[in-house]
């Protein structure tokens, strides 16, 4: 029964690299960029059905994963059964992804960078869940203030319909944690980009990946400088933007 489901999860990734741009996930057809020239090796991008990953086989996470949400695909995920099962990527060169072993007794949860909650239909369910997605996050930060983030994002989705969002680790300091035996770094904060075309809105949310009730809302600008990715799809006259907070946060 297991290599049965680790198949057919294997099929459902390789289904996704059919699509050879997968530029619908972000704004104006246009990805993240990596200003920060240290990140640059061993980058690969995984294209899935609907989202997209650009994954590091020097972190062996994601660097960003990448989603256009809408209202449909919300109200259509609503219904989805979550799948709990997560699996390495076949398309990442051996030892640049994570392991099911990294993560055993780490004391970190497997945390979405896409979430599984954003997921509308089965075959992107069973995607959400592939290391490539994942990185290793606070317990306490996933389940609580994680999720009602992930939430409020949702609901900003189903309020103007048209919705991009790139979510990503960041790793600050010269003494990084790891876990596992192919040393997956530990972000030390992590970040949401959010831009609303209808409602010429963009801003980013910023939250240490400890446990904490705290998070801060940055200027896209200001996120561009802390995490050495730049966001060419978003208007250059949005990027100051700071709205007050998330609702219901």
């Amino acid at each position: 029964m297991k290599k049965w489901l680790f198949c057919l999860l294997a099929a459902f990734a390789a289904t996704a690299s059919a699509a050879p741009s997968c530029t619908q996930f972000t704004p104006n057809a246009q990805w993240p960029v990596l200003t920060n020239q240290k990140m640059t090796p061993k980058t690969r991008m995984l294209c899935y059905s609907d989202f997209a990953v650009l994954h590091s086989g020097i972190t062996h996470g994601p660097l960003w994963s990448a989603e256009h949400l809408t209202r449909d695909h919300i109200e259509a995920a609503k219904d989805m059964v979550r799948t709990n099962k997560f699996f390495e990527d076949a398309r990442l060169p051996e030892g640049e992804g994570a392991t099911l072993a990294d993560y055993k007794r780490s004391g970190f949860d497997r945390g979405h960078m896409s979430p599984a909650g954003n997921r509308w239909n089965a075959q992107a369910m069973a995607q959400s869940f592939s290391l490539a997605n994942v990185v290793p996050q606070n317990r306490e930060n996933n389940q609580r203030l994680w999720s009602r983030i992930e939430t409020s994002v949702r609901k900003i989705a189903m309020t103007y319909d048209d919705t991009y969002v790139v979510t990503g680790p960041m790793f600050s300091g010269q003494q990084l944690q790891t876990i596992g035996a192919t040393r997956v770094f530990v972000p030390t904060q992590l970040f949401k980009a959010v831009y609303v075309p209808a409602r010429q809105l963009a801003f980013a949310v910023i939250v240490d990946n400890v446990s904490t009730n705290r998070y801060e809302i940055r200027t896209i600008h200001e996120l561009e400088a802390a995490s050495g990715i730049r966001f060419p799809g978003i208007p250059e006259n949005l990027k100051d933007q700071r709205p007050g907070g998330l609702k219901g946060v």
